[in-house]
């Protein structure tokens, strides 16, 4: 059996963020649970729709045109596929976002409960 992946993202890069996804829907596909917890100001990559004010989002068309999968089909594919997706407590504070805005089914947990989450498996920090 294969081992948790526990994936974390901490700021409001883009290019993390959608490596993040690129990486989960990869191990799910697998056959991997896959957990993500996005800190700070990485929780926009967890809103439907102000995820566009992550830095470097306007990469996401260049990226299309190139035939890379784009952040919202990507993200999409991560709950499709079953990851269990954490928005921090308290970056949500930070940001000013409430619940609403997350994407179905995305929980808003604090860290000691994501780290209780992942266990021993291997952490990816990104």
């Amino acid at each position: 059996m294969m081992s948790r992946l526990a994936i974390t993202l901490s700021d409001r890069s883009f290019a993390r963020a959608h490596q993040a996804f690129v990486m989960a829907a990869s191990a799910l596909s697998l056959g991997r649970d896959v957990l993500l917890f996005a800190g700070g100001q990485s929780v926009l990559a967890l809103t439907a729709e102000t995820w566009v004010r992550l830095h470097g989002a306007e990469q996401d068309e260049a990226l299309q045109r190139c035939g890379v999968a784009d952040f919202t089909t990507l993200r999409q594919a991560v709950i499709d596929l079953g990851g269990t997706l954490m928005a921090c407590e308290a970056g949500m504070r930070m940001t000013g976002l409430d619940a609403a805005a997350l994407c179905e089914g995305v929980e808003v947990r604090g860290a000691v409960h994501f780290l209780e989450c992942a266990g021993n498996g291997p952490f990816l920090g990104l």
